[in-house]
């Protein structure tokens, strides 16, 4: 196995709400992350997760602060949204991924970025909120 593997020492966190689906696949590598799942995240096969990274597919409590103030309503009101992360991508250390995200094969998002939005397949972004680089060409290493 490449890279970082999932196990005891990588104190790694994992938490899946009832009913929700957290998916791993093969040849993944990561350290100090933590995956937030009330719905659904789904990672593809040789992804390498930097240390320190977050990924939640969930707001965990209601935008509006009347619905905030009661359990029961924050918890139904609260949006769940399945995040995505396609085969072969890199995640620098310290990145968070939000709801709703789909990061496309082998793209790449720099260290420490926010990433609020999908990025398309063979793209770099960076950045907070983290916003396009480059296209991957084939003599990137």
């Amino acid at each position: 196995m490449l890279g970082n593997p999932i196990g005891r020492p990588q104190r790694c966190t994992f938490f899946v709400d009832r009913g929700a689906l957290l998916i791993i696949g093969e040849n993944v590598g990561m350290s100090s992350t933590a995956l937030i799942a009330h719905h659904q995240i789904t990672i593809g096969n040789n992804v390498k997760i930097g240390g320190g990274t977050c990924i939640y597919d969930t707001d965990f409590h209601a935008i509006n602060p009347n619905t905030r103030a009661l359990q029961e309503t924050d918890r139904e009101k609260k949006i769940n949204l399945p995040v995505l992360i396609e085969d072969n991508v890199f995640i620098g250390a310290h990145t968070t991924i939000l709801k709703g995200v789909t990061i496309g094969k082998n793209s790449v998002v720099g260290a420490c970025s926010v990433v609020t939005k999908s990025i398309p397949a063979n793209e770099i972004w960076a950045g907070n909120p983290a916003r396009f680089i480059k296209t991957l060409g084939r003599n990137d290493a």
